[in-house]
């Protein structure tokens, strides 16, 4: 099966969200993991919040930092320590960015994510639905259950249970709901969550 065409339509998936941003950017920066070409960065900074984001390919940083020039971009894996200097993050946004990784990898980066935010502070994120056959969920070398090789690079699908599982430990789920964004040439199906931090 080949790659997913790039995308062909804008995505405004951020925009019920800003309120919730803007308000938990008053603790601290808001962390984009995997902010790609920067289509969310732009309205994070748009929205006003102080943003911090990161991608592993510098040709994305480079987009993202021309979309988006008042935030600070940061070229690296999110299996590094996050580029926040010290500070802690207000929220953090990851959208389709946590699938990439073993189960025991992938709790590690959500536990990583839980420690960097205060007491309240929020996670924005999405994840690949089990449904989502457009884009690797079914027809490639399975790993380990819901984590397949397509085309070459392992993927991770999320249905409610397993998602509801990554955030079991110190979050408190505001909202979890399966969606179908219609920003790729074909319907992606994806789990987005809001979560607060407990404690």
């Amino acid at each position: 099966m080949s790659r997913p065409e790039p995308p062909v339509s804008r995505d405004p998936w951020l925009e019920r969200w800003l309120p919730l941003l803007r308000e938990a950017g008053g603790q601290g920066p808001v962390l984009e993991i995997g902010c790609g070409e920067g289509e969310d960065s732009r309205a994070l900074a748009e929205a006003g919040v102080r943003l911090i984001a990161f991608d592993l390919s510098a040709d994305a940083v480079a987009a993202a930092s021309a979309r988006a020039p008042g935030a600070r971009f940061v070229c690296q894996d999110v299996r590094q320590a996050f580029p926040l200097g010290g500070e802690r993050a207000g929220a953090v946004v990851a959208s389709l960015s946590l699938h990439y990784f073993p189960w025991d990898e992938t709790v590690e980066i959500v536990e990583r994510i839980r420690d960097c935010l205060p007491p309240g502070g929020k996670l924005l994120c999405r994840l690949n639905a089990t449904d989502d056959h457009h884009y690797g969920a079914s027809g490639h070398p399975e790993i380990a259950p819901d984590f397949y090789l397509v085309d070459g690079e392992p993927k991770r699908f999320f249905d409610e249970r397993s998602a509801r599982a990554l955030f079991a430990d110190g979050w408190r789920i505001l909202s979890l709901e399966h969606r179908v964004s219609g920003k790729y040439a074909l319907p992606k199906a994806l789990w987005e969550a809001a979560l607060e931090k407990t404690g």
